[in-house]
C-alpha cells in the first residue's frame, strides 16, 4: 500500500474488524428483515463522522464520505444471511437458529466498516468521496436488494463500483478475478403441457401430456448440444417434472421446471425464446397446448476490464504478484452486484479466505461454512488500495 500511515491504520483495526465480523455472526438475519443489523452499521458510521442514509431501498444503510475533487468511488457489501442452521460450533456462532451467515456477507459487511473507520479517521487522504453501501437480501427474494437501491438513487455521483466476495475455496492470501465476464445470469422457468387425459388402455383417444413434458425434456438438452456455440457458457437444469394421478390414467397435465444460466445477454434472450417456441411447437403438433412462464432473474455480471485491472493492480501491491490471480473461467453462480454494473463501470472480485488446515474449506451455503479472519484485513487493504490508486 502506498500509503505506510493508511497501511498501519489497517492493522491497528484488525481486532475490531474481526469484533464486527463475529458480532454480525451471531445475529445473522435474512433477506430484507435487516433491521438490527442495519441499525447496528449505521450507529458506527454516524460516530464515524460520516453522512448517513437509513432504509434504502427498504432495509440497505449507505454511508458517505466526502474528500476532495476526485472521483466517487462507492464500495458495496451485502447484509443479509441464509436461512440454514449452523451446525459448526465456535464461540461466535449463530443463535437465530435457522438463520446462517454461510455465504461470508459477516465478513464484507466488517470489511467495509474498516474501511470506513480508516477513511473517516484519516480524511487528508481522500482526493475524492467514497460511499458505501450496505444491501439486503443479496440472497434473495427476487429480485435482489441491489435493484431498488438503485431505483432510490444510491448510485447517483458515482464513478465507479467496487464490490468482493470472500471465497473458502480459495487459499487466505490470494485474490482472483475474470477480466469482463464473471457470474451468470440466471432465469427460472415453468412449462406446463396441456393434453386429453383418458384410459390407460386407450392412448390413442387421448394427449399424453408426460409424452409431450418428457419431448421437451429432450428438446432442452438439444438446445445446450446442437444449438448453442460450445464456446459460449450456457446451463439449463430441470429441477422437477410432476404430472399424472394414476397408473391407469393418462395424465392431461404434466410440468416441468427449471434454471437458465448463461454469461450473454443475447444467448440469454434467445434461450428464453426458444423455450417458449419448442415448447408452443411440440403441444401443438399433437394437438394440446401449453403454458410457458419465465420468472426473470438476475443478468449476467460483467466486469469492466480496466477496472479489474485497477483492483489486480492493487490486490498485487497488498499480497504480492504470485498471489493475484486472472480468472479465464467465469463462475455459473449468479450475484446482484450484476445490475449496479450495468449502470456505472466498476469490478466485483474474490478475496481467498479458506484455510483446508483449519477445516475452513466448506463450499459456501454449507453449515459448516467458516473462513480464515486473516482475509478481513487482507480485503479492508485492498479496497484501501484500490481508492488510492483510482484518486492518484
Amino acid at each position: 500500500m502506498e500509503k505506510v500511515e493508511l497501511l498501519e491504520a489497517v492493522q491497528k483495526e484488525e481486532e475490531n474488524i474481526i469484533r464486527w465480523r463475529r458480532h454480525f455472526h451471531r445475529y445473522p438475519e435474512v433477506g430484507f428483515e435487516v433491521e438490527n443489523t442495519a441499525n447496528y452499521i449505521a450507529e458506527h458510521l454516524e460516530e464515524w463522522g460520516l453522512e448517513v442514509a437509513k432504509n434504502v431501498g427498504r432495509t440497505g444503510v449507505v454511508g458517505f464520505l466526502k474528500g476532495g475533487e476526485g472521483k466517487t468511488i462507492a464500495l458495496r457489501a451485502d447484509m443479509d444471511a441464509l436461512p440454514i442452521t449452523e451446525t459448526k460450533e465456535t464461540d461466535y456462532q449463530s443463535e437465530n437458529i435457522g438463520k446462517m451467515h454461510a455465504c461470508a456477507h459477516d465478513g464484507h459487511m466488517a470489511i467495509l466498516l474498516g474501511v470506513a473507520k480508516v477513511m473517516a479517521f484519516h480524511r487528508k487522504f481522500l482526493k475524492g468521496s467514497i460511499k458505501f453501501i450496505f444491501q439486503p437480501a443479496e440472497e434473495g427474494p427476487s429480485p435482489g436488494g441491489a435493484a431498488p437501491m438503485i431505483d432510490e438513487s444510491v448510485l447517483e455521483g458515482v464513478d465507479y463500483i467496487f464490490g468482493a466476495h470472500l471465497h473458502s475455496l480459495y487459499p487466505v492470501g490470494t485474490a482472483g478475478i475474470n477480466l469482463t465476464n464473471m457470474m451468470a445470469s440466471t432465469d427460472n422457468f415453468s412449462i406446463e403441457m396441456i393434453g386429453k387425459g383418458g384410459h390407460a388402455g386407450l392412448p390413442h383417444e387421448s394427449i399424453d401430456a408426460i409424452a409431450l413434458v418428457f419431448r421437451m425434456y429432450q428438446e432442452i438438452q438439444l438446445m445446450v448440444s446442437r444449438n448453442n456455440d460450445p464456446l459460449e457458457p450456457l446451463v439449463i437444469s430441470v429441477g422437477t417434472v410432476n404430472g399424472g394421478v394414476a397408473t391407469n390414467v393418462i395424465a392431461d397435465k404434466a410440468v416441468l421446471t427449471g434454471t437458465v444460466r448463461t454469461q450473454s445477454k443475447n444467448i440469454r434472450e434467445k434461450i428464453i425464446q426458444q423455450l417458449e417456441d419448442k415448447a408452443n411447437f411440440i403441444s401443438e403438433s399433437e394437438g394440446g397446448r401449453c403454458n410457458v412462464q419465465i420468472e426473470r432473474g438476475l443478468p449476467p455480471l460483467v466486469n469492466h476490464e480496466s477496472s479489474s485491472l485497477m483492483v489486480k493492480n492493487a490486490a498485487t501491491k497488498v499480497l504480492g504478484k504470485e498471489k493475484v490471480f486472472i480468472l479465464e473461467k467465469p463462475n455459473m453462480g449468479a450475484e446482484d452486484f450484476a445490475y449496479y454494473l450495468e449502470e456505472v463501470p466498476g469490478a466485483f472480485y474474490w478475496i481467498g479466505a479458506g484455510n483446508k488446515e483449519k477445516g475452513m474449506d466448506y463450499v459456501m451455503h454449507h453449515p459448516q461454512f467458516d473462513f480464515d479472519e486473516k482475509a478481513l484485513i487482507n480485503g479492508t487493504k485492498i479496497f484501501i488500495q484500490t481508492l488510492m490508486d483510482v484518486w492518484n
